[in-house]
């Protein structure tokens, strides 16, 4: 995928969160062990790579989501993450999403230069229970970032953040279900809940996916394609969109940086039109598989 950015593999299992892990699920899938982690050489630099003209294949504005396949806290990481840093750097026009389990770990391995936050990162900590919700979230909100989020998936029982949203501090808030292996249920009533309490905070919520077994007025929806997941979850009308986020992003040295041809500019196919995920996707590759 065109906004995904995975510069190492592999992860150590961290909470109930990981329990099904899907990066694990999918490696035994192709015959690896998701505990095994490397670095992922050909992709490493994948922000800095150029067209055949010179111009970056990552176009100013975009977001880009980072280790998706890991975590970017990763402590097996850490050799690897200070020149990981320092590509961010070199992309102050563009967002770097970033989603962890570990926000015990990021005050100790943050830039020398990273002062009260880089605009062009964005850090989210997953809740997938109350319990992972009120170690984390605190955390974060100590934590010296520009952006900051919480991703509820795979959301596995109830949670409430509304203590936390008073400090305005978080600008949005995703939900989503589990898949594949040992699939746990999602309960419709805990999405509304959370959904209610970002509007009445007025801060973003995305429910972008059911999982394969979803529970709605006490009957388990098997849905195992996931696409149709993201259709339910938008059919729900458990979307939001909050105050904005605001990016001051920065041009580097090309002078025409930010002019039509390098602004990165969304697209939806027709499929994008019903997905849960679209109020904050990236857009589409423009790929043609689905046209």
């Amino acid at each position: 995928m065109h906004d995904i950015w995975n510069p190492w593999h592999g992860c150590i299992k961290k909470s109930e969160g990981c329990q099904h892990c899907y990066m694990y699920f999918l490696d035994k899938q192709r015959g690896s062990n998701g505990r095994n982690i490397y670095k992922v050489k050909n992709n490493f630099a994948y922000p800095l790579s150029k067209n055949k003209d010179g111009s970056y294949k990552i176009k100013s504005g975009e977001h880009i989501r980072v280790c998706m396949t890991s975590d970017f806290f990763l402590e097996e990481a850490d050799e690897w993450r200070i020149d990981a840093w320092k590509i961010i750097k070199k992309r102050p026009d563009v967002v770097f999403i970033l989603i962890t389990k570990r926000p015990e770990r990021i005050a100790q391995v943050l830039p020398p230069d990273w002062g009260d936050g880089w605009e062009n990162v964005f850090l989210n900590v997953t809740c997938e229970n109350q319990i992972r919700t009120d170690e984390r979230i605190p955390i974060l909100l100590q934590l010296p970032f520009k952006h900051k989020g919480i991703v509820a998936a795979p959301f596995i029982a109830p949670v409430s953040i509304k203590k936390y949203l008073s400090s305005q501090q978080i600008e949005q808030v995703i939900a989503g279900g589990e898949n594949y292996d040992g699939t746990r249920p999602l309960d419709y009533q805990w999405v509304k809940s959370l959904y209610q309490e970002c509007v009445d905070a007025n801060i973003t919520f995305c429910f972008m996916e059911t999982g394969t077994n979803f529970v709605k007025d006490g009957k388990t929806y098997h849905l195992p394609n996931k696409q149709l997941q993201s259709v339910m979850a938008y059919k729900s009308g458990l979307q939001f969109l909050g105050k904005p986020s605001v990016f001051k992003l920065t041009p580097l040295e090309q002078a025409d940086l930010f002019n039509h041809n390098n602004l990165y500019v969304k697209f939806f196919a027709e499929r994008c039109q019903t997905c849960g995920y679209k109020i904050l996707c990236n857009g589409c590759a423009k790929c043609g598989n689905c046209s």
